[in-house]
């Protein structure tokens, strides 16, 4: 209705206007607002107060006004309940700061507006931003173990929050000391270098900032001391049949575990015995010579030392001379081969004769007697003074050892031809390492035998890769430069021997001119890189000998495989594009160049390149592509890695890789210590580029099967070769079960029997290799101890002294050492008073000694002792009631009552009952009462109880029940009057 022209302010942003008539008067002292106190920033945590500042000047005074986000603050003003203040001053006070999905957040942007009728001011924006701390790290740290002197890491990645938090370290709950020039923190990474055992803890992250400190799951630092030797092994020479021990002593932290090694070759139980830092050889052999190792091994490393053992054995005939019938002019051989530690001398003595004869003997011109290197003697020429006896002798300094054979010369046999040899050897070049068969078949009458010598000497039995074939053949296996020579096959018989030669040529392969090879080509670059090929170029290498006519390109992926694999050979161009690579895979490689003479030194190696990364999704896919390039991906298992009695790590490399791969599935199962072999067990790597994983939780003592299998989503790839491998043994964590101990033999025996059955199965902790057996007594001398085998459940100990108290105590042993003992079991000899006891005796004293068989039987007698009292207080009260009956008259009370509720009143009003009835009570609703004394017998149904019940009416006297007649309705009771 007004209809003057008014002049209106807008402020841009928000819907804010003021407005004043045209031609109105303006006063000379006002002054439209400004804002001399803009508002500050804030960070502030939620649920503390705040004040964002503003002040303003203007005539008149103005009223001021927030917005957050452009749109009107609520304060106190409009809403008395509000948590936001407008001060006088014009700040804006919070008294909380609400933060949340619920309410309506206080953090924004904030501006305030001062205005009177001449205009308005508006100030800079401020922001009001929440403080926050998330509970949960991003990355705790994990648990380290290090050995003394290495670099302890941990790292930590604090949680978010704003303003962003730092971080600090505890150590056992207090603040790390950072003084320390070993101890550095960068960010959430801790290094401690030059680790010491105090360094040892519980670590633990902490993040800070305004909103308050997180701590990060807990991290324990183990520090521990690698094995180092006390006492190393030495060198031994014995006799067979002697005894050998071998030291190895070790200390470290954790106390290492202790191996005996024989050529790499773990000892066997059966022939060695190992006690502690002790190898023994009871009786040793001559296969018992070789380097034993001693090795130990902790948590944090392991070292070894090697002992080698000589043994002497004293000589052996291997072939020993045997009686010959020559004839005259024919030539007699006589062979004698031993055996011994070391090799034996031999020489020959004909009997009779103070002559000896050595192979290294210079053989006179007109001598028809010779002693070859092997010891094999030959008489050429025989004649009727050569028969006799001829002596073999073997000397070492083990021992000597003789045998002897007799030579008769017989006529000379001219009727029979000597022997003939049908197809001998032939002239032969032979390369190194081959196998190599010179032929000899030989005939004749007698049958003759065939010999074979080298360069004049015998081959008998000199080397084991020489073979005596049965048609009279000579094999030799895996030939060497040192077997050419002369090789003479010599078929001998009582009628002569004859004997045919060739020469056999062992040559290595036709070596390369290495100058004639060609050069190495340039360092190949990298010209394009895809998500399945790379393309490479490079110069060629200076020519020598021939011109290059080919490359052979090499790579190496390291999580594809453990060795440079080729690639791409007869490459033409000095630039290639190798395919089929597998994604986001990091490769190296290098070329070679090839020529007549052939392949050339490699050039130097790439940079490393990775390829493009692909992630193909399961939309999309062609499943019978997916199945396929699965199914031709080969994963080769390396030998599973034993980390622990608990843990095995697993690697394995990929042959084929494909882009399907999502990941890996590493199926195992226990083996060993079931009567079959137990159900798969999974454990997947989702990650595909990587190669190993380490099983835990596994048993101790256990042998496990594993294989990988490639996967993506649903579909499966085909297994790697399962391979196994034996968790670490411990000692066994539980004694021997059921164990029994009783005397043998007479009252005065001074043996016992001991059996027991071996640990729980889950218990044994590897293979039980021994029982050990402790009797002790209360002085040493008297102590008895015995070992056996791991199948004897029983065994009888003697030599125990008669009036001696022992304690008999059982344990068994793997290859980690002897587990816990069993309790002991007391025991006297030949004392009437103190007979042995069965283990199942003194099971019962000891539960009868136990705190909570005492605690039980003590209850139980409390509870019976206040059972008596509460029946004697029950006994002495009956009697006093009964005590008030003296002399009363017999009262007949009626009763009636509902079946529906079965309460029954007494009809004798007079008194106050406290009735007790058996068997029956009335079904009918009601009873028909009766007079006092009345006999009548109501024709009523009764029903049956099942035990004796108690009515209380309106009073506390007891009554004693007799029933009449169950089908009267009155029991007959003595009640008191009052």
């Amino acid at each position: 209705s007004d209809k003057r022209a008014f002049s209106c302010i807008t402020l841009k942003g928000f819907l804010l206007y003021s407005c004043f008539p045209l031609g109105s008067r303006l006063r000379q002292e006002d002054f439209p607002p400004r804002i001399v106190e803009h508002p500050s920033d804030l960070i502030v945590s939620k649920g503390e107060p705040a004040t964002l500042n503003c002040k303003a000047e203007g005539r008149p005074t103005p009223t001021v006004e927030w917005y957050k986000d452009g749109e009107r603050v609520e304060t106190d003003r409009d809403n008395p309940r509000s948590h936001r203040m407008l001060l006088p001053s014009g700040s804006l006070f919070f008294l909380r700061i609400v933060h949340g999905r619920r309410s309506k957040p206080d953090d924004g942007s904030y501006v305030c507006v001062a205005r009177n009728y001449l205009g308005e001011a508006v100030s800079r924006n401020a922001s009001l931003e929440v403080a926050l701390l998330r509970d949960d790290f991003r990355q705790n740290p994990q648990d380290s173990v290090v050995a003394v002197g290495e670099t302890a890491t941990l790292e930590c990645q604090p949680p978010r929050g704003h303003p962003e938090p730092t971080t600090f370290w505890r150590k056992d709950m207090a603040r790390l000391d950072l003084k320390d020039d070993r101890i550095t923190v960068r960010g959430g990474k801790l290094t401690i270098s030059n680790t010491k055992k105090s360094d040892a803890g519980i670590y633990v992250c902490v993040a800070a900032n305004m909103v308050g400190e997180r701590e990060s799951e807990k991290a324990q630092l183990s520090v521990f001391e690698r094995p180092a030797f006390v006492q190393r092994p030495v060198n031994q020479v014995v006799l067979v049949d002697e005894s050998v021990e071998f030291r190895c002593q070790v200390h470290g932290d954790p106390p290492p575990t202790l191996r005996w090694k024989k050529e790499d070759v773990d000892v066997p139980r059966s022939r060695y015995e190992k006690e502690d830092f002790l190898l023994r050889i009871k009786k040793a052999s001559v296969s018992d010579q070789g380097t034993f190792t001693c090795l130990a091994e902790n948590r944090v490393g392991k070292v070894e030392a090697s002992a080698y053992l000589t043994i002497r054995e004293a000589p052996q005939f291997v072939v020993r001379p045997r009686d010959q019938i020559v004839a005259q002019g024919r030539t007699a051989i006589f062979p004698c081969e031993t055996r011994g530690k070391p090799q034996p001398t031999v020489f020959w003595q004909r009997e009779g004769s103070q002559d000896l004869l050595f192979p290294s003997q210079p053989t006179q011109g007109d001598s028809r007697v010779s002693v070859s290197m092997n010891g094999e003697l030959t008489i050429s020429s025989v004649q009727r003074s050569d028969a006799g006896y001829y002596i073999c002798q073997a000397l070492t300094v083990a021992g000597s050892i003789m045998a002897k054979a007799q030579l008769e010369v017989a006529d000379a046999l001219k009727d029979r031809p000597p022997p003939i040899i049908r197809q001998g050897p032939s002239n032969q070049t032979q390369a190194v390492g081959g196998v190599t068969l010179l032929r000899c078949q030989a005939s004749g009458d007698p049958e003759p035998t065939v010999t074979w010598r080298k360069n004049g000497a015998s081959l008998l039995g000199k080397d084991s890769r020489f073979s005596l074939l049965d048609h009279g053949s000579l094999q030799i296996q895996s030939t060497r430069l040192s077997d050419s020579g002369l090789y003479t096959c010599v078929a001998t018989s009582s009628s002569g021997e004859t004997s045919w030669s060739a020469y056999l040529d062992i040559r290595e392969f036709m070596s390369h001119n290495a100058t004639a090879l060609p050069g190495p080509p340039s360092k190949p670059e990298v010209t394009d890189v895809t998500k399945s090929s790379i393309s490479l170029s490079w110069e060629p290498g200076p020519e020598a000998g021939s011109p290059v006519s080919a490359y052979v390109i090499e790579a190496f992926g390291q999580s594809v495989s453990n060795s440079w694999q080729t690639v791409a050979d007869h490459v033409k161009t000095t630039a290639f594009t190798v395919k089929d690579l597998r994604p986001n895979t990091v490769y190296l490689f290098i070329i070679r160049a090839v020529n007549a003479q052939g392949l050339g030194d490699p050039s130097p190696m790439s940079e490393p390149v990775r390829t493009q990364d692909i992630s193909p999704t399961a939309q999309g896919v062609d499943h019978r592509r997916v199945q396929k390039e699965l199914g031709d991906v080969v994963v080769s298992m390396h030998n599973p890695v034993v980390l622990s009695s608990t843990s095995v790590q697993v690697t394995w490399t990929v042959d084929n890789p494909s882009q399907f791969i999502q990941g890996y599935r590493v199926l195992y199962r226990q083996t060993s210590g079931l009567p079959s072999p137990g159900p798969w067990q999974i454990q997947d790597l989702k990650v595909a580029s990587e190669r190993d994983i380490t099983l835990s939780g596994l048993k101790k003592g256990i042998v496990y099967e594993i294989k990988v299998r490639p996967y993506f989503n649903e579909f499966q790839g085909a297994d790697s070769e399962s391979m196994t491998a034996r968790t670490m043994e411990e000692a066994p964590s539980a004694p021997p079960q059921q164990v029994t101990v009783l005397t043998v033999g007479s009252h005065n025996s001074t043996s016992i029997s001991v059996s027991w059955d071996p640990p729980p199965s889950d218990q044994q902790n590897g293979i039980i290799q021994e029982y050990k057996i402790w009797c002790l007594a209360n002085e040493t001398r008297f102590h008895v101890n015995k070992s056996v085998d791991a199948t004897i459940r029983s065994v009888v100990v003697g030599g125990l002294q008669t009036g001696v108290q022992y304690r008999v105590e059982v344990a068994a042993g793997t290859s980690a050492g002897v587990g816990v003992k069993s309790k002991p079991q007391l025991i006297i000899l030949g004392n009437s008073l103190t007979h042995p006891k069965c283990g199942g005796n003194n099971s019962i004293s000891d539960v009868v000694k136990q705190p909570a068989f005492i605690a039980g039987l003590g209850g139980a007698c409390w509870i019976v002792l206040m059972g008596f009292s509460a029946w004697l207080y029950w006994r002495r009260k009956k009697r006093k009631g009964l005590s008030n009956y003296a002399g009363k008259k017999n009262i007949y009370i009626y009763l009636h009552g509902s079946a529906s509720t079965q309460n029954l009143k007494a009809q004798w009003v007079s008194l106050s009952l406290h009735v007790f009835w058996k068997k029956y009570i009335y079904k009918s609703k009601r009873m028909p009462q009766a007079k006092k004394g009345s006999n009548e017998s109501p024709s009523l149904e009764l029903y049956p109880l099942d035990t004796s019940m108690t009515l209380a009416v309106d009073g506390q006297t007891k009554l004693k029940s007799n029933i009449l007649d169950p089908y009267f309705t009155n029991d007959f009771m003595n009640v008191s009057n009052n």
